[in-house]
């Protein structure tokens, strides 16, 4: 795998011996013919270079053929050509339209890296992200970018699905929708499950890797997810997208757009519906969501109001599968009943099961027909942009995400005095629910004029968050929807920012960037610990500063420094009165060299991100009993990040990305549970890695085109050994992994519809068994370590295919 991406790298970087002729144009306005500045001209969709002070652009060393040149400027209609490039050919010249309609996504724009901030970042357009969306979840379409490992409780990337982006969990990736925070207010967490098939609607995403710049919610601890569904649909047009494949999974997606009416109004439409059984046992999802955004739209103003839900019920499988079972250990699967027996385990049907020899990458120790959990989460956006004259852009957003379910699940042998009942045994049916109000808004003022660009913004949201428990039945008598506990939490979040950009040169840019954030949360008690409640209040300065280059032939870096903080969240708190948690601090450098040819890229991007007080799971037990997360005075990550396309042919191109990292946590005390002497026992490590960062990370995706409107795609994955936890005990880790998928589309028109297109992604073609997640605890027991790790598989050789018509 390593001898494939260096290889690939390397074809990439004599690439520029190829090149032989240079394209030049200038780009000016219709009206006036004056020259326009910082215009973005596109080569073939790939290669990009922005238009200087005289409106002057220049790409070199072009190989010679036919390509596909884009322009596009804020305030003009995008335009396109087709050139051929030959030794005759002259400059270009463009002479843009003013756009009467004010289009730009100005909340989106406000929190996002441009072309020339220094922050590592990958942008997906629409046609990547429907190239790649077959109804899997939203990690599993980022899987090919930089340094991203996935995965998915179900085995198949339907249902709950997960991510990490250089080692960093979900909990610590913000992400907005159109930038509006999406990040779980309490647990900070990302649940995508809630957001089936968004994809259909997503026109971008950019991924944003290390601090990043500003933007609004859950702090940034290592990468951030902009998605924007805002952008505009001038055509009227209609698609009806269905898919089947492997575990019974169903997909069906129906668009449908307005266009624009009377040179106003729009209105763009989705319903989508995914089912699947799931690779596991019993993991099944069903998946039910809309969309609905209508926009108003004029040469100064646009007003959107978008309305979109998602439903899911999803039969659990989040405890994963032991690791003797995995194997088929017998002996070891023995010793794991018997030491679990009255813990995971509990049941005949249970036990017959884990000792079934059969179906072992398979297995699910949930066995009650409902334990599913039901969630419904609601959003409802409303944007007003205006622009106030050439220079100033002024954009406000309110915004309120409704969500609400429970997780039902069975529980036997129950002590019905933990329930503050009469003492009796008693099997049960419980709900654990979720109420939750979400709402604030975001705002952003932008100016840019000549050499300047100045951006001031900020949010402020609010979340009440209700938490109770339901007994729903009961072998002993229990009131009718009994609650057992009842509590609630509250948190406020204000931040502002100011962004400045000023053209030092042509060729160098400077940044600043500085937020402040104000955090107070409330906790009422938790419900293994009602009496248990504070009032937190947390105050953060985020500072950002770099430096850009970026020339006419195409050569461009960055150099960057950059600070965030983060509160912890609602789980952390829950250690003891005395221990509170503090807040973490990442302190992220980052270094980056590019080059950008007609037919080939590369960059190298070099990071540094050092923590002071990270929270890390040490093993060390909190007051009710559970591991909690505890913080560390010191850990870091560095890496080289490697990236580069080519495109020697009209019938083929690649892309390839290679991560090479050192993960490590500094003076580090492991807690061990001592079943002999009763207490924990402390081991104490000087250096040790950093749990689920692997240390190699890569990527490689091959596309042949084969035949006109046809293509066969190659997507490659490497991700190295992961430790499950900070000991960097190979006990503790899930194997290193090699995963080959093949895509094959072909699109052809016929009378009625303007495209059909027919996809078949096969995953996993080579049939490997992989794990891409897991845990660990571990125990001394008669005078030996015992260690019990659980893991997550992948599904072995799967498929998805799908009939896309568009009208």
């Amino acid at each position: 795998m390593k001898k494939l991406m260096l290889g690939m790298l390397m074809i990439v970087s004599q690439l520029s011996t190829w090149a032989q002729l240079t394209v030049r144009g200038t780009v000016s306005d219709k009206e006036n013919q004056n020259p326009i500045t910082n215009a973005t001209v596109q080569l073939n969709g790939e290669w990009q270079t922005m238009t200087d002070g005289k409106g002057q652009f220049e790409f070199n060393k072009v190989k010679k053929g036919r390509y596909r040149v884009q322009v596009s400027s804020i305030g003009y209609k995008i335009m396109n050509m087709e050139i051929n490039v030959d030794e005759s050919k002259s400059n270009l010249s463009f002479v843009m339209e003013p756009n009467l309609l004010f289009l730009q996504p100005v909340e989106v724009t406000a929190i996002r890296a441009g072309d020339r901030m220094p922050f590592a970042k990958t942008n997906l357009n629409k046609q990547m992200i429907e190239k790649m969306n077959t109804g899997v979840d939203l990690p599993f379409l980022l899987n090919q970018t930089p340094s991203v490992v996935v995965n998915s409780d179900a085995g198949n990337g339907i249902g709950y699905t997960g991510i990490r982006i250089r080692g960093t969990d979900a909990t610590r990736i913000n992400m907005t929708l159109n930038g509006i925070p999406y990040n779980d207010a309490e647990s900070q967490g990302l649940f995508f499950v809630n957001l089936p098939d968004f994809a259909s609607s997503v026109n971008s995403i950019q991924i944003q890797r290390g601090v990043g710049t500003s933007s609004n919610g859950a702090g940034a601890f290592g990468a951030t997810l902009n998605l924007s569904t805002n952008e505009f649909q001038e055509q009227p047009y209609a698609e009806v997208n269905n898919g089947v494949g492997s575990f019974n999974s169903w997909r069906h997606t129906i668009k449908a757009g307005t266009g624009l009416i009377n040179n106003h109004f729009t209105l763009d439409a989705r319903l989508s519906f995914i089912n699947s059984d799931g690779f596991i046992d019993r993991a099944t999802t069903d998946l039910r969501s809309f969309y609905v955004s209508a926009a108003y739209l004029n040469k100064k103003t646009s007003l959107r109001f978008n309305v979109f839900s998602g439903k899911e019920v999803t039969y659990q499988a989040w405890n994963g599968i032991p690791e003797a079972k995995l194997n088929g250990d017998a002996a070891a699967l023995q010793n794991h009943y018997l030491n679990n027996a009255g813990f995971l385990y509990k049941t005949t049907e249970d036990s017959i099961n884990l000792f079934n020899p059969n179906n072992n990458r398979t297995y699910n120790s949930f066995l009650y027909n409902n334990q599913t959990d039901n969630y419904q989460q609601d959003h409802y956006q409303l944007f007003f942009n205006r622009e106030l004259n050439s220079s100033w852009n002024l954009n406000t957003a309110f915004f309120l995400t409704r969500g609400r379910g429970y997780y039902e699940e069975f529980r036997k042998d129950i002590d019905l005095a933990d329930y503050g009942l009469a003492s009796a045994e008693s099997d049960i049916i419980r709900q654990l629910w979720l109420d939750n109000w979400f709402y604030g808004s975001t705002y952003s003022l932008q100016y840019k004029k000549n050499k300047d660009q100045f951006t001031f913004g900020g949010a402020y949201t609010r979340y009440k968050g209700l938490h109770y428990g339901k007994v729903i039945w009961s072998e002993v008598f229990v009131p009718k929807d009994y609650k057992w506990y009842n509590l609630d939490a509250f948190k406020n979040d204000f931040s502002v920012y100011t962004k400045y950009q000023r053209r030092l040169a042509q060729r160098w840019e400077l940044f600043a960037d500085l937020q402040y954030r104000n955090v107070t949360y409330t906790l009422n008690g938790f419900r293994n610990n009602p009496s248990l409640k504070f009032d937190n209040d947390f105050q953060f300065l985020n500072p950002k500063l770099g430096i850009s280059y970026a020339d006419s032939k195409g050569w461009l870096g960055f150099a960057s420094f950059s600070v965030g903080n983060k509160e912890p969240n609602r789980d952390d708190f829950e250690t003891s009165a005395a221990q509170q948690p503090r807040h973490e601090t990442l302190y992220d450098w980052e270094m980056n060299l590019e080059r950008r040819g007609s037919n080939y890229s590369w960059s190298v991007t070099g990071y540094y991100m050092r923590y002071k007080n990270q929270l890390v799971l040490t093993g060390k037990i909190n007051d009710v009993g559970a591991y909690a997360r505890i913080n560390i005075p010191e850990s870091y990550r560095a890496g080289i990040e490697l990236q580069g396309t080519v495109k020697p042919a009209s019938w083929f191109n690649a892309a390839a990305n290679l991560t090479f990292s050192k993960n490590r946590v500094l003076n580090f005390t492991e807690y061990s549970d001592d079943y002999d002497n009763g207490g924990q026992k402390e081991t104490f490590f000087a250096s040790a890695p950093l749990s689920f960062s692997p240390d190699i990370l890569g990527g490689a995706t091959l596309n042949f085109i084969p035949v006109k409107n046809g293509e066969l795609s190659f997507l490659n994955k490497y991700v190295s050994r992961q430790y499950l936890d900070n000991t960097g005990n190979k006990q503790r880790s899930i194997d290193a992994f090699f995963v080959t998928d093949m895509r094959a589309a072909y699109t052809f028109k016929t009378k009625l519809a303007k495209e059909i297109i027919l996809s078949f992604q096969l995953n996993n073609l080579l049939d490997i068994k992989y794990e891409a997640n897991g845990y660990t605890y571990n125990y001394i027991l008669g005078g030996q370590t015992i260690v019990e790790n659980f893991f997550y598989p992948m599904a072995g050789r799967n498929f998805m295919m799908g009939v896309n018509v568009k009208f």
